[in-house]
């Protein structure tokens, strides 16, 4: 029988509790559960307003993946969605996670939430720049933070205030929050660094997404500004081997990394950092944080 739970007032089937997801730590759908319950507020936070797409996996990071952009069949009619734009023409509607029991409904489908840059309310205005930072072995994160710092500084020359978290998987993410901005404009700034970043640091990054230029060094992916793509949302938990969060981290953190376990986090980490730490990227929703592109 499958529980049903009520959230905010509204009703939710929440089931296979005890199913394995992740059998290399054990971990159920309950616990996973459980995990979003517990960071709801930080990522709620960074959820709300922007229209979710969703990677889901049911049956574990072993399993069958499927990425829908488009509300799953049986969404509740409570849930709010978007209308946005799609490169046919035609317009969409999309998620958008508002609530706690909007945030657990999703979480029972068994998601990694991915979000664009723009909120819902304007499509395609960025108000935020993002820089994936992807490592090619034998490079891994260590070989990723080197390069963050550099893009750290030359943000700053910009008047831009960049702040990190994993990617949940083998990467880290660079966020800058901006003055709304039209994504091809962000785009075009974020190649820009990306190849001066492969002009200063040659033997450490590359700017193309040639898997034959990638080996040992860190690609930096300027491409998940555009106004079609999205990022993994900060706290979600990724479909990899283990259950691992796309986690804020600190620059003190990121300048002292000196191996690739030392920026990995998982899902029972998440909350005692919260405690001690707060949102670390709480700043980039704050007002009057943003910058404006030079």
């Amino acid at each position: 029988m499958t529980p049903i739970t009520e959230v905010e007032g509204r009703r939710i089937a929440l089931s296979n509790l005890e199913k394995v997801l992740y059998p290399a730590t054990g971990t159920t759908k309950g616990e996973l559960l459980h995990y979003c319950a517990s960071v709801a507020d930080p990522l709620l936070a960074h959820l709300r307003g922007r229209p979710v797409s969703f990677l889901r996996f049911p049956d574990g990071p072993d399993g069958q993946r499927f990425f829908t952009k488009n509300p799953p069949p049986g969404t509740p009619s409570w849930v709010n969605t978007a209308k946005v734009p799609r490169s046919d023409d035609k317009a969409a509607r999309q998620v958008v996670v508002a609530d706690l029991a909007t945030l657990m409904w999703a979480a029972n489908l068994v998601v990694e939430f991915h979000t664009p840059q723009w909120r819902a309310q304007a499509p395609a205005e960025a108000d935020r720049l993002v820089l994936d930072l992807d490592p090619g072995a034998p490079a891994s994160v260590v070989e990723c933070c080197a390069v963050a710092l550099w893009l750290r500084e030359r943000l700053a020359a910009d008047g831009l205030r960049a702040y990190a978290k994993t990617s949940g998987s083998k990467g880290l993410h660079l966020l800058a929050a901006l003055d709304p901005t039209p994504s091809e404009r962000v785009s075009a700034y974020a190649k820009v660094l990306a190849r001066e970043a492969e002009a200063a640091l040659p033997d450490l990054v590359t700017h193309k997404m040639a898997k034959a230029l990638r080996p040992g060094k860190v690609f930096v992916d300027f491409s998940q500004n555009s106004a079609a793509k999205t990022t993994a949302t900060p706290y979600t938990v990724r479909a990899r081997e283990r259950p691992s969060v796309s986690a804020p981290v600190s620059w003190a953190e990121v300048e002292a990394c000196g191996a690739p376990d030392d920026l990995m986090f998982l899902i029972g980490d998440i909350r005692p950092r919260l405690e001690r730490d707060g949102d670390l990227l709480a700043p980039l929703m704050a007002p009057g944080g943003a910058g404006r592109l030079p």
